[in-house]
């Protein structure tokens, strides 16, 4: 589970079969306080991929800077350059994605009437005002 903020705009890719992939870096910023109480923050970039559904919500909505919330499994893969040495990377891949940004026009249903605009993944989430829900 991460939550954090892309640092470019999704890359998105078809493949064969009609199969939307999205790749974007996501920065992560922890903050705490040294033992003198000085603030220090530090960020990790994290490489999120995302596919079919997901990634064309992504192409649509995401930008650079989005804040959003990923939840997903890493998965490692390994290859050899042009010059035979063995490059590794391990990668966030994106089974629920809720974005956090703020809606421009400030309503609690998602711009254009379109469903799920907020939260989509395995389990088809959707995240609206939860002041709206509360019985008092």
């Amino acid at each position: 589970m991460l939550i954090g903020n892309l640092g470019k705009d999704p890359d998105v890719q078809t493949l064969e079969g009609n199969i939307a992939v999205a790749k974007f870096p996501l920065a992560t910023t922890e903050t705490f306080k040294d033992r003198s109480g000085k603030l220090i923050s530090q960020t990790e970039w994290h490489t999120v991929v995302l596919w079919r559904g997901l990634a064309e919500l992504a192409q649509k909505y995401l930008h650079k800077s989005s804040l959003v919330y990923i939840e997903g499994r890493l998965r490692t893969r390994s290859w050899e350059d042009k010059d035979g040495h063995r490059k590794f990377a391990t990668e966030v891949v994106g089974d629920n994605l809720i974005m956090l940004d703020k809606r421009i026009d400030g309503s609690s249903t998602p711009a254009s009437g379109e469903p799920g605009v907020e939260g989509i993944g395995g389990n088809e989430n959707v995240i609206g005002d939860p002041s709206e829900n509360l019985p008092f």
